[in-house]
């Protein structure tokens, strides 16, 4: 349904089963996506659904905001099979996660919320949520959690330890006072394979707390961490040998402790190709 204006998807959807249909994806405005959600209701055997760049018009007053939400999360509570639910850069999350998540009946396997903006009631409210409890993949990448406390990450974590997979949280803005309080859940997630960490700005210290943390993981395959932030200079200017250098001691840190099967210390995205330097067993640079 991606690109097709909605008078052309209403003819589709009147003629098909909507029984029928269990992957659904879209990316509509709010006001759209309203005139859409009577007929996800009637997709009662939808597993996958996925929402991208649902934007809200400046015009719309915060009353009909709320409105327009709750008409749109309440036909979750006809989703008896949903089992993966992805939303990137749905702008109407903010301060209503709780409206979406209490509509939830199900026990969700992938829970992706990325490059939204949330505030921290929502993450406690995510804590809480009671469909979260079997998870597989969590994926919060891009959800600026720098000025939150994560003592309900923590919770999230210690609720999903015994299924989670795979969880990322690049880009979070995650910094070094932080970190400590997810690690005790984090060390106990023992079915993780892939855990990626990018682009939070931690310093040499915090990786190597952290790398310690995971040393019981035996499951892991992937592992991606940022670049320590010894990385680089005042000005936020990546300097390539000294990368180079803390990479290859955090690597020969890490073989003391164990025999990663895939580990990666990523730099930030550059600023004119948009790709990442990483240190696996040497440093890959950028195209630039």
């Amino acid at each position: 349904m991606l690109g097709m204006p909605f008078h052309n998807i209403r003819n589709i959807l009147k003629i098909v089963n909507l029984d029928c249909i269990q992957e659904v994806e879209v990316n509509w405005t709010l006001p759209v996506l309203a005139e859409f959600t009577p007929y996800l209701g009637q997709m009662r055997n939808l597993h996958r659904l996925i929402l991208s760049d649902v934007d809200i018009s400046h015009y719309i007053s915060p009353e009909k905001k709320k409105e327009f939400v709750t008409q749109f999360t309440s036909q979750f509570l006809k989703l008896c099979y949903l089992q993966k639910l992805y939303m990137n850069s749905v702008s109407f999350l903010e301060g209503h996660l709780d409206q979406l998540l209490s509509c939830l009946k199900t026990s969700l396997k992938i829970l992706a919320i990325t490059n939204c903006v949330l505030l921290e009631s929502d993450l406690r409210h995510l804590s809480k949520c009671p469909s979260i409890g079997q998870l597989k993949t969590l994926d919060l990448t891009g959800i600026r959690l720098a000025n939150f406390s994560l003592v309900p990450l923590q919770v999230l974590l210690e609720k999903v330890a015994g299924t989670l997979e795979y969880l990322d949280l690049d880009d979070c803005g995650i910094v070094d006072s932080q970190v400590n309080t997810i690690l005790p859940a984090l060390s106990r997630c023992f079915e993780l394979t892939t855990f990626s960490f990018r682009g939070n700005p931690v310093s040499m210290a915090t990786l190597e707390n952290l790398l310690c943390h995971t040393i019981r993981l035996d499951n892991l395959c992937l592992e991606l961490y940022p670049a320590p932030r010894e990385s680089y200079d005042a000005g936020g200017t990546l300097c390539r040998s000294r990368f180079a250098q803390l990479g290859a001691e955090l690597m020969g840190r890490v073989r003391d402790l164990r025999e990663p099967k895939r580990i990666l210390f990523c730099t930030d995205y550059c600023s004119r190709c948009g790709n990442r330097s990483f240190y696996d067993l040497e440093l890959d640079q950028c195209c630039c």
